[in-house]
């Protein structure tokens, strides 16, 4: 895994991209750093044919462990008629692929995957007319199979022969017909993951394994608390390291390169700096007053029907409910890596970045540079669940490359991970409702208290604590979805207080704000049905639109899943130490795509708190599916990683800095607690396909919620749901 591969040896893995393109071997546009055509409304940008008839698909989204590279491939295959075994992919590479925007919100398939396959498309028909051509044949009655065309009378011409080692100078054609769901021998299928077989063997190339002949190993040395200047830096504390070749200061970033990783990693720890200090984090325990007293920047008004605050005011019954949901870490299982080097005045940035044509333009900025000049390269990382250090990783490496004139690699420890990281910011919703004598909802109101800002570009750590060049914005992810609601209620106002500041450099994880706006609604929404007295999934039923059956779809089928029995919540009966319950929700991701319905089942131990999920079943509508094995997949991923957000993460920091640095002070769900789970998709092969990576997510928090509820009668709105914080409820019972 540690062999040394040269930029040559790495382009040559890539799949044998460039010749194809350009005869003559040289980029289009050397200026550009461009290798090949990669705007997006060329079909060169998306795919070639090499000289034996093989594909090669560049993607500018990028596969972060979740296995859209194999449904990128699958899309390809379909279209082309290729075997999969003939597709490659290149992605996230600055210099060949086009800029598909960042690998976020679920859109690699929905938005990625469809591009491509309108290009996929556009060279199939571009095939079979010079087929045509070459045949002499009506190109209706052409056909294609395994990459070479056939006439009715069995003549043939293959992909090589049209096509092979030239580029296709065409335009994607948007319309350009795709096969029809019969024809389909590909997409909708369970392929295995490409890349699976690789990593169980130990044979994957990680970003982390990634060397390059004379490079050189940095680590960053970063402040004891997030504010502090570097006051005196004794570079004499660290010269009897054998092996260390500098230390690059530049304002508060701080930074060692050594020849060796574990000279680096010494010489890390035992350089002696004087900090200023610096104590401006919010007393923890204080969070949620801090985060009300913060000042408003905006006031964002996503949705409003009717008067909500007077049917509220009118209404025979009225409820409010606060909830709250802790500051996450992405919590990375591998800390991040990146590699640097400067040659011929540019730079090239290996990472595991979700966003490389964005990282590019940071690294420019920060360093001063045409972003002509730099190029960044996609390589597998730990996985991400949204925007971690990766980038930060990579601006570390390039600001220590520059300054030492030769490659150098930057692995994170553990506690730069967990602490420098972006978090998932504090996010608090107050709600209101009224329901009249029949239990209806009459009026909804509510209002979210988070950080301004949307999904742009996350400030560069380096580039902060360096004084350097940055675009100085909050950017959270797009945590306003959801807060506005799928149901058909008369009066409803939703309102998002965007707040000028937030404790921590905020980014998004997986399902940013979704998943917290939609655990407010849903478990708001339970504790209306209860106060109503109705069944929580026929209360959802009841309040959904007429016009939207697909909704009513996945929470039918839902119940059937789990065998769910109609009752009012909570039970009745709660005797001995162990309670049972169960808890359902619905969610129309950002409402406008991918339908869920999911249902929690869970025991607690009301003496000790603890809660275990022990089922969880889940329907789910994404539309046309490419990969049904690899959307099971990621609605699994989506359950286990939300239920230990639910059920156990949290940020813990004092005045000054963060302090659960480790997986003792961060806990994350264990084996032992992985829930069996029930998966039932709904395949619409007519439809467009949707987003699967983050949706199922949202159904997550106020599932596991309404189930305790319905075991207790105690209402958990704080998450973490910890043992202590049901404890603390039960006592109030």
């Amino acid at each position: 895994m540690n062999a040394i591969i040269d930029r040559r040896s790495l382009l040559r893995a890539g799949g044998a991209m460039l010749v194809a393109f350009n005869l003559g071997l040289r980029p289009r546009d050397a200026a550009a750093w461009a290798e090949k055509p990669v705007a997006t409304d060329e079909v060169g940008a998306f795919l070639s044919i090499d000289a034996e008839g093989g594909a090669t698909v560049f993607v500018g989204k990028v596969d972060l462990g979740t296995g859209v590279r194999t449904g990128f491939m699958q899309i390809a295959a379909e279209e082309l008629d290729l075997p999969l075994g003939r597709i490659r992919v290149v992605e996230g590479d600055t210099a060949l692929t086009p800029d598909q925007g960042a690998t976020y919100g679920s859109l690699s398939i929905q938005n990625g995957g469809v591009q491509l396959r309108a290009a996929a498309a556009t060279a199939r028909r571009e095939l079979l007319r010079q087929a045509a051509e070459r045949l002499g044949a009506d190109a209706a009655r052409l056909r294609i199979e395994e990459g070479v065309v056939i006439a009715p009378d069995g003549r043939r011409a293959t992909f090589a022969e049209l096509v092979g080692g030239r580029a296709f100078t065409l335009k994607v054609d948007a319309n350009a017909p795709i096969k029809p769901p019969e024809a389909r021998r590909i997409v909708g299928q369970a392929v295995p993951r490409v890349d699976i077989p690789d990593k169980v063997f130990g044979r994957f190339h990680y970003v982390h394994d990634f060397r390059l002949l004379g490079m050189l190993h940095g680590r960053p040395v970063r402040p004891p608390t997030l504010g502090a200047t570097v006051e005196a830096v004794d570079e004499a504390s660290i010269r009897g390291i054998p092996g260390v070749v500098r230390v690059v200061h530049q304002g508060a970033f701080l930074g060692v390169v050594a020849e060796t990783e574990w000279a680096a990693i010494r010489a890390a720890r035992e350089l002696k700096v004087r900090w200023s200090n610096w104590a401006g984090l919010p007393e923890q325990a204080k969070l949620w007053e801090h985060v009300r007293a913060t000042p408003v920047a905006q006031v964002q008004v996503t949705s409003d029907r009717g008067n909500a605050a007077q049917a509220i005011q009118g209404a025979a019954k009225r409820l409010s409910a606060s909830y709250d949901f802790a500051i996450h870490t992405h919590g990375s299982m591998g800390p991040s890596c990146a590699v640097a080097e400067f040659k011929d005045g540019r730079l090239t940035s290996w990472s595991a970045s979700q966003a490389t044509h964005n990282l590019r333009k940071q690294l420019a900025m920060m360093l001063g540079l045409p972003v002509e000049q730099v190029r960044c390269i996609y390589m597998e990382g730990a996985g991400c669940y949204g925007r971690n250090g990766h980038e930060d990783a990579a601006a570390d490496a390039a600001l220590l490359a520059r300054a030492v004139g030769r490659p150098v690699r930057v692995q994170w420890m553990r506690a730069d991970e967990h602490g420098w990281d972006p978090k998932g910011p504090p996010h608090l919703v107050d709600l209101r409702a009224g329901l009249d004598a029949e239990g209806n909802v009459v009026g909804w109101e509510s209002e979210a208290f988070i950080p301004k800002g949307a999904g742009g570009n996350v400030d560069l750590t380096a580039a902060e604590l360096g004084g350097l060049p940055r675009e100085n914005q909050l950017n959270p992810g797009n945590i306003i979805h959801n807060l506005a609601v799928p149901y058909a209620f008369p009066a409803v106002k939703t309102v998002c207080h965007r707040l000028e500041t937030t404790p921590f450099r905020p980014s998004w994880i997986r399902t940013p704000g979704r998943m917290q706006n939609s655990f407010a609604n849903e478990a708001f929404l339970d504790e209306l049905a209860a106060e109503a007295g109705a069944d929580p999934l026929e209360f959802r039923l009841r309040t959904l639109p007429r016009d939207d059956p697909r909704g009513r779809e996945v929470l039918e089928r839902v119940a059937r899943l789990a065998k769910w029995q109609t009752r009012p919540s909570p039970q009745r009966v709660r005797e001995g130490e162990i309670l049972r319950g169960r808890g359902v929700t619905f969610v129309k991701y950002e409402l406008v795509r991918t339908y869920l319905a999911g249902v929690a089942e869970v025991e607690v131990n009301r003496r000790t708190g603890a809660i275990r999920v022990t089922r969880f079943f889940c329907t789910h509508d994404c539309g046309q599916i490419i990969n049904p094995g690899g959307v099971r997949s990621q609605i699994e991923g989506n359950i286990i990683h939300t239920l230990s957000r639910t059920l156990k993460e949290e940020l813990t920091f004092d005045r000054g800095a963060v302090t659960s640095l480790d997986w003792g002070s961060y806990q994350v769900i264990t084996f032992p607690e992985v829930p069996e789970i029930a998966i039932e998709l709904i395949d619409r092969p007519t439809e467009r396909p949707w987003g699967a990576g983050e949706p199922a997510a949202a159904i997550v928090p106020s599932a596991v919620s309404n189930a305790v509820f319905d075991a207790t009668g105690v209402r958990l709105r704080s998450v973490p749901f910890t043992p202590a914080k049901l404890r603390a409820a039960l006592q109030g019972v």
